[in-house]
């Protein structure tokens, strides 16, 4: 049973202001939170669930609080369309060291706005291993429950942090910076590499200006057809395929 105070509480979460007080999110649907359970750096507070899933995962009451809810209590504090089975509430993930741009590759974000693309880049990072991702303060929170959701527990791997990112590029700037534009070098000509910093810029109106007079190299996926841009997310999984 759920308490309305708790309910008003975790549909709190669903907003940055109420996340960023607390220093928790949310996370919901059987694999994610499963995979987030088990994740090193992960701090789960509490198990909101149905019957089903809590039988299927004796174990879960091992890692922290859970509750039982029946589908209407679930439906009450989820944040998706269709409620599936389990919500955890989670401690924002907490670094143990500083990020190590030298001699790594790492993603910088320019006012990527859209959830579904910032969960997706952060997904394939993961996939590409590359652990750092720097982020302007205009693109969306990692902790908003459809990055989350996209990004299917590879914010549990993949540290994702908001700066100043034309004082980053300058403090690194012994590090190669690719920036991805339409009228640069081709990816598919290029050697792979195995340091730099790689920017991809905002949906509509790509790189900042100013950002993009510090880049070393400027990198262009070559299109045949008449489409003016790519997705972002679309266009990082592209870059990172051709040089990591």
């Amino acid at each position: 049973m759920i308490t309305k105070n708790q309910v008003k509480y975790i549909q709190s979460l669903g907003q940055k202001k109420s996340r960023d007080i607390e220093n928790r999110f949310i996370a919901e649907g059987p694999k994610l939170v499963n995979e987030l359970i088990t994740a090193e750096n992960c701090k789960i507070v509490q198990l909101l669930a149905l019957k089903e899933w809590i039988d299927e995962n004796p174990s879960a009451s091992d890692h922290t609080e859970v509750i039982e809810l029946s589908d209407m209590e679930l439906e009450k504090i989820s944040q998706l369309t269709t409620p599936n089975q389990v919500l955890a509430v989670i401690e924002k993930i907490q670094w143990k060291n500083d990020p190590e741009i030298k001699g790594n590759i790492s993603l910088v974000l320019d006012t990527i706005q859209d959830p579904g693309n910032m969960g997706t880049i952060i997904r394939l990072a993961d996939w590409f291993a590359i652990k750092n991702i720097f982020c302007t303060t205009e693109c969306a929170d990692v902790y908003s429950p459809k990055v989350v959701q996209a990004s299917m527990g590879s914010i549990s791997r993949v540290r994702v942090e908001y700066t100043d990112i034309e004082s980053l590029l300058i403090e690194n700037n012994d590090v190669p910076i690719y920036a991805a534009v339409l009228d640069g070098s081709d990816i598919t000509k290029m050697e792979k590499i195995s340091e730099g910093i790689i920017v991809i810029g905002n949906e509509s109106k790509g790189i900042n200006t100013e950002m993009l007079k510090l880049a070393n190299v400027q990198i262009t996926i070559q299109g045949k057809g008449k489409a003016e841009s790519l997705n972002a997310a679309v266009a990082t999984g592209i870059i990172l395929s051709h040089l990591v």
